[in-house]
């Protein structure tokens, strides 16, 4: 979390928000399509059995396509992959 933090935090130049966003983005001053973007990300990450056509809908409704929603998916998908990949291979990426 540390690194894409980082990473975060030079293109917002906003500390606040991205420590508000790694401890509980739903409190962050965040628009509401990007708050739906995260809720999607986090549903797909805990709960991927229960993603259905209500969790692009209510992306539509922020104005994503398909090819958005598609990035929103790809990404979070990459990175549960990534994350999954170097624990059930005991890589400490970061300390916390």
């Amino acid at each position: 979390m540390e690194h894409h933090g980082a990473a975060l935090r030079r293109l917002t130049k906003d500390d606040q928000l991205v420590t508000q966003i790694k401890t509980k983005y739903t409190e962050a001053k965040l628009s509401p399509r990007h708050r739906f973007m995260l809720d999607y990300a986090v549903k797909l990450t805990l709960n991927p059995k229960d993603m259905g056509e209500e969790d692009m809908a209510a992306l539509r409704s922020q104005g994503l396509d398909d090819r958005e929603i598609l990035d929103v998916c790809q990404v979070a998908s990459y990175f549960n992959f990534v994350t999954r990949m170097a624990s059930g291979l005991g890589v400490e990426l970061e300390s916390d």
